[in-house]
């Protein structure tokens, strides 16, 4: 009895042990951030707390999940979003301008069977998207000069880099959630000094145009301005000829006795008969 008594503190420590070892191979838990891929013999049969847009933290899938003990198989995969980055990449400009690009992009894993097959994990499929990021970036950024990266132009670029992404990220089965450039430079040396000398000859260029043509358009408003001048006095001298040639005779006395005279070096002298005709609107109406 007593071999007994002992024996079975022992059989239940046993089979305690082989519960426990059962329900965990049976259960398994699903964190709020975690997609549960389940694999039976190798096969992946059903996603636990997949990715779903506009769900409620709370109302997912998350937690206790049940599989068959010693046959199926829990891996696990990232639901959060996930950063790509992207530095020092060589991208040649429409305006053929060398630029060195440092840019970062955003993912998330909407599809962990495919990621699984076709990268492994989140480290693969990130390793798969670089270069893919890299020739997207460069076929987007050549399409645009570098004044673009510089304008309201620079959001419509990231975007179409955004859509080529997606379109090769796919296959992956992840959705790119944003990209964005952090910086684009000139290249150090040499090839900066000429670019910068290129681009104020442009500027110059440009402000040499801008002056033309500001000063075609004054001497167009001038020429309309004397026309309507020469208008409004050919009309006044048709309604009242007196009037026209006092008004004239006035602007002359007063550009030659006055601010005329004042302009020159020294003085001037006139020395006029009392009944010159260029005096003679100083005789009044009454004459």
């Amino acid at each position: 009895m007593n071999a007994i008594s002992i024996r079975n503190p022992i059989v239940a420590g046993v089979l305690a042990l082989v519960l426990v070892i059962l329900a965990a191979a049976t259960f398994a838990i699903v964190p709020e951030t975690q997609q549960a891929v389940v694999f039976r013999l190798g096969q992946p049969i059903r996603v636990e707390n997949r990715f779903q847009p506009g769900e409620q933290p709370g109302a997912t899938g998350a937690g206790l999940i049940a599989r068959i003990p010693f046959v199926d198989r829990v891996t696990y995969v990232e639901k959060r979003v996930l950063d790509l980055d992207l530095e020092n990449t060589p991208v040649l400009s429409t305006d053929q301008q060398r630029l060195n690009v440092d840019a970062f992009a955003r993912f998330r894993v909407v599809d962990p069977r495919r990621m699984l097959q076709t990268a492994g994990s989140e480290e693969g499929v990130a390793n798969q998207l670089r270069p893919l990021f890299g020739s997207t970036l460069r076929n987007e950024l050549g399409k645009v000069s570098v004044t673009a990266l510089l304008s309201a132009e620079r959001g419509r670029v990231m975007d179409a880099i955004q859509a080529g992404l997606e379109r090769r990220a796919r296959q992956y089965g992840v959705e790119i959630v944003d990209v964005r450039i952090k910086q684009a430079e000139l290249p150090e040396g040499t090839p900066l000094q000429s670019a910068l000398t290129r681009m104020q000859s442009a500027r110059q260029q440009e402000a040499t145009s801008i002056q033309a043509e500001g000063q075609r358009r004054g001497a167009i408003i001038r020429a309309d301005a004397d026309a309507e001048a020469a208008r409004i006095y050919a009309a006044s001298f048709g309604k009242d000829a007196d009037f026209y040639d006092f008004y004239r005779a006035m602007q002359s006395y007063n550009y030659t006795f006055g601010r005329g005279s004042q302009e020159g070096a020294g003085s001037t002298n006139f020395i006029l008969s009392p009944n010159n005709s260029y005096l003679k609107e100083f005789e009044g109406r009454g004459r």
